[in-house]
Order: structure tokens, then C-alpha cells, then sequence
């Protein structure tokens, strides 16, 4: 699994109160620790942002209409922070990555920070399994610190949402439910079963389906609370697309930009409606 990285930009992440090398919090049996982004340049993304352009490897037709769009909603983002929640795929991960470079923002995996923290991909796994509360507490921790940054894009485990604690973190920056259909996320769980935790789902054949719509239905209340909600099947049915698969990583991320500044739209109305005359 892809370790934690950040797109870096000239501009430095707000300062933390620690000045330690790394940002450390306690678990009931440890000490865990992951690299501080503001004292450490991580590696780069397959991206360039100082400047607003992007790479090769992104597309640069793939990503021009989401840079221009975040270009228009920048101004009134003002640098908050962008949660996405939902079961955890390929397109939301690229598609948190695609935001964050047109955004010009850095991008993070609570689950790949906590990896991280314990040691590695093999020593999460094995935490998950032995202590799976605890697992999730360190993950709380992860998006404490996380939460008190600006400019991110997080990409959020697949069960945040069940903690009430998680919750009132996202409200910190801005939450997106990336909706993507269950046949999805099942073809990336059969290349990479990793990815669940065995009390999510227990893979025994080829076709998780089942499994994975139980684990939706599970998690589908604390989904739906996010700010928005970004799905595959509402884009689709938008664009008049015959076939799933014709939705592109671009057009999910206009659609997240569609609403994020609808949402800033509504909260600058509100904040001028408090004013006093």
C-alpha cells in the first residue's frame, strides 16, 4: 500500500505548537509517532503545483477543467480543508489526489499515516487484527492533528464515520460522501484485500459484493452526514453516459468542485446574514 505522501507546494503547512520532528500521539499500549509534513518534505506526488500545472502522468486534458474550476473557488475555500469519507477505492483516492493538485493543496490517507505510525503496511495489519478499537483510536488521533491544519485533502478510512468523535473532526474543513457503486470497490478489494479489515469483510471468494453492500449499510447513516455527496451513478445519469466505466476521474472532481462551492456560497450568505446592519 502507497505510503503517506503530501503534494508539496512553496507555501509551508501552518506551523504545529510541537516542534518535534514528528507528531506523536498515545495509544493505551505504545507510543506512536509519523513524520511531521511541516519539518520534513515528504515525497512528492506524480504532480507539480507550485506553479498550477500537473504532470504527464495525471493527463493534462484529464485535469485542466478541474484546475480551472478550482481556480474559481479558491478565493472563497480560503484554504479549508477537504474531507472525503466513503468505502475505499481507487477512484476516491485518485480522485482526492486530482483534487488536491488542482486545489493546490497536500494530500493525505488517514489510513497510510497511521501505517506509518505503527511500522509499516504488515505491522498496521497486525495492530488491526490484535487491537481493532485501537487501530481506530490511533486513526482519531491521526485526524485530530489532521484537523488542525488547512489546505488538505483526506482521504478517511472506511469506518470514521461510527465514531462520534471522527465526526465532529470533519467538521473542521469541508466532508464529501464519495458514493461509488459497490461493483467498484469490489474489483479493487479482489486486487487488494488489504484494504478491509478482516472484521469489515472476510474475502472467501471472487465476488464481495455481498459482503461489501452489509459494510455499506453499516456505515451508510455516518456517510450521510458528510456536507455533500458526490456519486458515480448522480454523474452519470448528469453526463447521459450509457456505461459506468465512461465516468472519469475529472468529471468526479467537477462535480466535487460543483458542490464545494456551493457550499462556501451558502456559508458566506449565512455569515452576511449574521452581520449586523
Amino acid at each position: 500500500m502507497e505510503k503517506a505522501s503530501l503534494c508539496h507546494r512553496n507555501t509551508p503547512l501552518p506551523l504545529l505548537n510541537r516542534p518535534s520532528n514528528f507528531l506523536q500521539f498515545k495509544h493505551q499500549n505504545s507510543f506512536l509517532k509519523f513524520p511531521n509534513p511541516n519539518l520534513h518534505r515528504l515525497r512528492r506526488l506524480n504532480c507539480s503545483v507550485s506553479d498550477g500545472t500537473v504532470s504527464s502522468s495525471l493527463g493534462a486534458t484529464d485535469s485542466s477543467l478541474a484546475v480551472k474550476k478550482a481556480a474559481e473557488v479558491s478565493s472563497e475555500l480560503k484554504g479549508t480543508s477537504i474531507f472525503l469519507v466513503g468505502l475505499k477505492s481507487s477512484l476516491k483516492t485518485s480522485l482526492g489526489k486530482l483534487l488536491a493538485d488542482a486545489l493546490r493543496y497536500y494530500y493525505f490517507d488517514s489510513d497510510s499515516l497511521v501505517e506509518e505510525a505503527v511500522g509499516g503496511a504488515l505491522a498496521a495489519k497486525s495492530f488491526r487484527e490484535s487491537d481493532e478499537k485501537g487501530f481506530y483510536e490511533s486513526e482519531t488521533e491521526v485526524l485530530k492533528q489532521l484537523s488542525s491544519m488547512g489546505r488538505l485533502v483526506v482521504c478517511a478510512g472506511n469506518g470514521t464515520v461510527t465514531s462520534s468523535t471522527n465526526l465532529a473532526l470533519l467538521r473542521h474543513g469541508i466532508s464529501l460522501w464519495i458514493d461509488v457503486p459497490l461493483d467498484f470497490v469490489a474489483r479493487d478489494v479482489i486486487e487488494d484485500k488489504s484494504q478491509f479489515a478482516p472484521s469489515e469483510i472476510s474475502i472467501s471468494g471472487s465476488y464481495p459484493e455481498d459482503e461489501l453492500g452489509a459494510l455499506y449499510d453499516k456505515y451508510r447513516v455516518g456517510y450521510a452526514t458528510a456536507d455533500a455527496i458526490i456519486s458515480v451513478q448522480k454523474v452519470v445519469s448528469r453526463l447521459g453516459c450509457d456505461n459506468l466505466d465512461e465516468i472519469t476521474r475529472e468529471d468526479m472532481a467537477l462535480e466535487a468542485l460543483r458542490e464545494i462551492e456551493k457550499l462556501t456560497r451558502v456559508k458566506k450568505m449565512q455569515e452576511e446574514a449574521a452581520r449586523p446592519f
